[in-house]
């Protein structure tokens, strides 16, 4: 907010240089003030006919078709848009407005899969500079490559993405790093005890035969998993020549995908942690 403007500083100034082109999409975004009479086009168009998208110029409606509004509904009014597209077409016009930095705070609360996939292939040739705000380690993952770290009012720059900032804390603290959060990787390292003899509650939560067999299957798995979470958001964010019937499915395989990660990274990370 203050980097918008849409907040003062608590101390200190901020200065937005003279040749700066800002556009801001956060959770509350101004879609409210667009007229629901008003047709997908037009909206856009008020912003800029026409844009420069990686080296090549595209009008409105390209802009449009490629953030997945096909040229029918690009006629109908606003009104008969959902939540979710509407939030797709405030993006669209900012993004026709050509800014050079752009100020995403949340991006993925609202918006679908698909619009997702199209958005990080946008920004990964976007040629100004992107700030993102985010709980969304995907995301993160696909569109940065310099971290600020914020953590009991103190801000640490970190240069790779957010994976490589856990790999990082978690080389740092002895612990594995996938599927750990921020606070529990940056922990730090206790110290060493004497080896105590194991309780019958520590004994009943070693891992079993079973267990080796799951994490084994995880740690097979969840690489292959990976590997087809980036084949369909490739597909998504290229969707020219396919049906919105084949978006959809695409999109919720995807969707499925995720939290089959998600689940899976989890139980990676509990059963790793109990003692073999």
């Amino acid at each position: 907010e203050v980097l918008a403007g849409q907040r003062p500083p608590s101390d200190g100034l901020v200065e937005i240089g003279e040749t700066v082109r800002l556009a801001c999409f956060d959770q509350h975004s101004a879609l409210l003030q667009i007229d629901p009479n008003r047709k997908v086009i037009d909206v856009v168009r008020e912003a800029a006919s026409r844009v420069m998208v990686e080296g090549r110029e595209l009008s409105a409606s390209q802009l449009l078709e490629r953030f997945l509004f096909p040229p029918a509904q690009q006629h109908q009014p606003v009104a008969k848009l959902s939540g979710g597209e509407r939030r797709r077409l405030h993006l669209c016009r900012l993004l026709m407005q050509a800014p050079n930095v752009l100020l995403l705070d949340e991006p993925t609360n609202d918006l679908d899969v698909a619009t997702l996939a199209v958005l990080e292939d946008f920004l990964e040739d976007f040629p100004g500079c992107v700030v993102v705000v985010s709980h969304d380690r995907w995301f993160l993952d696909r569109t940065v490559d310099r971290l600020f770290v914020i953590r009991e009012g103190e801000i640490a720059p970190f240069e790779g993405n957010y994976s490589a900032w856990l790999e990082a804390r978690g080389a740092g603290s002895g612990r594995p790093a996938r599927g750990v959060t921020a606070a529990t990787a940056a922990a730090p390292p206790q110290p060493l005890a004497p080896k105590a003899t194991p309780s019958a509650k520590e004994s009943t939560n070693r891992r079993s035969y079973r267990d080796n067999c799951e994490l084994e299957a995880l740690e097979r798995d969840l690489p292959r998993w990976e590997e087809e979470r980036r084949s369909l958001e490739e597909r998504l964010a290229r969707p020219d020549g396919v049906g919105y019937e084949e978006l959809e499915r695409l999109s919720e395989a995807l969707a499925e995908l995720v939290v089959r990660i998600e689940n899976g990274e989890e139980r990676w990370l509990q059963l790793s942690e109990r003692p073999d």
